[in-house]
């Protein structure tokens, strides 16, 4: 069995500010950190999903490199579009193998138990949507080529369109051609992605693509076609990706806050199920 955890969307932002001055992004982030830190059993590694901070800012990557640092598994992140690679090679050294990659993109793969993550670079710098580029595409065809391992693939921008229209034109760019190098690898078993801020499964490239809510805010529920988008505070939450040969790749959500419970199940007397 091997079990992967997945945030995404920690928008971290220099001490005692506010995102958006709305969402203690901060506070949130540290409170799924504890969350993490809790379960058990315990993740065999934590993947990060991009966008670890808001601006970026050497303050925020500060502030992400304390916070991962107390994650008790191994973790590996990618960059999201409010992520800047190079600042992430410079400032996150201690956090997977992020040298990795070209000189502007940053990608690699490990062995995780008995699971392969390939990890992608969808950021694009100054713009809010995503584009892996051919050579990057490239290289991940060669690397799913290399080994039949059950495979997760961790990108920020979904490549499967979501209905929420405002995030749909900020998505990735060059989705038809990931999807067209999904459909060559049957071993690619879970497509997680970040960037929308809400709980969504989608299918792509003969695969299941799933998008984690966010540790701090999420985005509103529209599925109209609003101009501009508006975010709310829903519980934050996180995945759980369960692995076994049997079973394949099994996708729980996790909620960050407490709750009541757990209770037994108890019937009546006389009452069966």
């Amino acid at each position: 069995m091997t079990l992967i955890a997945q945030i995404t969307d920690l928008h971290i932002r220099p001490r005692g500010l506010a995102c958006y001055r709305v969402s203690e992004t901060n506070m949130l982030a540290e409170r799924a950190v504890a969350a993490l830190n809790a379960l058990d059993p315990r993740p065999d590694a934590v993947v990060v999903t991009g966008d670890l901070a808001d601006a970026p800012d050497d303050r925020e990557y500060a502030g992400v490199q304390r916070l991962l640092s107390r994650i008790k598994a191994p973790v590996y992140v990618i960059p999201g579009n409010h992520d800047s690679p190079a600042m992430m090679r410079e400032l996150l050294s201690e956090v997977g193998p992020i040298d990795q990659g070209s000189a502007d993109k940053i990608h690699y793969a490990v062995d995780i138990g008995d699971v392969r993550l390939v990890a992608l670079d969808s950021s694009v710098p100054g713009k809010p949507h995503g584009k892996l580029g051919e050579a990057q595409l490239a290289w991940l065809d060669r690397t799913l080529a290399e080994s039949d391992r059950p495979t997760l693939i961790a990108v920020h921008h979904p490549p499967a369109p979501t209905g929420i229209a405002h995030m749909d034109r900020i998505g990735l760019a060059d989705s038809a051609a990931f999807a067209e190098v999904l459909g060559r690898h049957a071993h690619v078993q879970r497509v997680m992605c970040g960037h929308i801020h809400r709980t969504i499964i989608a299918s792509v490239g003969g695969t299941v693509m799933t998008l984690a809510p966010s540790t701090g805010h999420q985005v509103h529920l529209d599925l109209g076609d609003e101009e501009a988008g508006k975010f709310i505070m829903e519980p934050p939450g996180f995945f759980l990706h369960h692995h076994t040969p049997d079973g394949g790749v099994v996708t729980h959500l996790a909620y960050v806050e407490a709750f009541p419970g757990p209770f037994p199940f108890f019937a009546d007397e006389g009452v069966t199920w």
